[in-house]
């Protein structure tokens, strides 16, 4: 899995992802309390298969998803229901079938329990045995990406050409930025960009460029001994832009201006306009949902 860049270095291709999808969804209760948040319906499909089928897309042939307690519908959507299948076939549903079926071999998915909530960098951490010495890809469970060319390949085509870490950012406002983190960045080309340094929630004096990192990256299997030592940082957690701030000091990353939507998952907003601009494109109930939606307008 190898390829040969300017005769000398060489770069792996990426074919692994992990999700890390073990955060309590807090802000959208009470409809995680018995749901993961990652399993709330866009349209006709739950948040988590826009992410896997956006890894899909990218090229990724093998997934790890990090759960923790309460989660274990993550793995029944993935997985076969014979029962379910019967019914469709005797229904003459076929197209329905095919569709539930492919679910089940999108991609070789596993699952591992996050045992503690110790924060996204611990969450990284535990897929370490998954991952090997490998670059992997990280797409965060909270964040559905919409667009033509998946962000995830965006990201992975950085990495391919540059063999640096990669982060997928977006500019936000300074407000906003206060609630993420600031990346330090000089153009390289296009909207790719080098990345020096950055800053997980950052004061307003300390704000580095109004880019933040939003929802993708693409790491070096190194990130797991940086890991190690990584102290606990914003929250009392261990944060994985803090051990991606010490890869991007000492050897730099790429950060990629992504193309494509980002919503927010785990904010009641986010869902929302999600559920509205994914319906606008539906096939099936696109046309409908526009003449509604044009009728309650006039009402407003």
């Amino acid at each position: 899995m190898r390829r040969k860049k300017d005769g000398n270095t060489m770069i792996q291709k990426v074919r692994k992802a992990v999700i890390p999808a073990a955060g309590l969804g807090t802000r959208v209760l009470p409809a995680s309390k018995a749901m993961p948040k990652e399993m709330l319906p866009i349209v006709d499909k739950p948040a988590i298969q826009y992410i896997v089928e956006e890894a899909v897309r990218a090229g990724i042939t093998d997934i790890l998803i990090i759960t923790n307690r309460g989660k274990t519908l993550l793995e029944d959507h993935f997985d076969r229901t014979p029962e379910l299948e019967e019914r469709l076939l005797a229904g003459g549903k076929k197209e329905v079938y095919d569709e539930v079926v492919g679910l089940a071999h999108l991609a070789n998915i596993c699952y591992i329990r996050q045992k503690e909530t110790r924060g996204l960098g611990h969450a990284i951490a535990c897929a370490k045995a998954f991952v090997g010495d490998e670059p992997f890809a990280v797409l965060y469970g909270d964040d559905v990406i919409l667009g033509e060319d998946p962000a995830c390949g965006q990201l992975i085509r950085a990495y391919e050409a540059l063999g640096l870490g990669v982060v997928g950012v977006k500019e936000v406002s300074e407000e906003a930025i206060q609630r993420y983190s600031s990346l330090k960045v000089e153009p390289i080309r296009n909207n790719w960009f080098r990345c020096t340094d950055m800053i997980e929630k950052p004061s307003k004096d300390k704000i580095l460029s109004l880019y933040s990192i939003l929802g993708r990256c693409v790491l070096p299997p190194k990130i797991f001994e940086i890991l190690e030592h990584t102290a606990p940082g914003a929250g009392g957690e261990i944060q994985l832009t803090d051990a991606m701030c010490e890869l991007a000091r000492s050897e730099g990353m790429t950060a990629v201006d992504f193309t494509g939507k980002r919503y927010d998952m785990g904010n009641k907003l986010g869902i929302m306009q999600a559920q509205v601009e994914a319906a606008l494109q539906h096939p099936e109930i696109g046309a409908e949902f526009r003449a509604y939606l044009k009728e309650i307008a006039e009402t407003l």
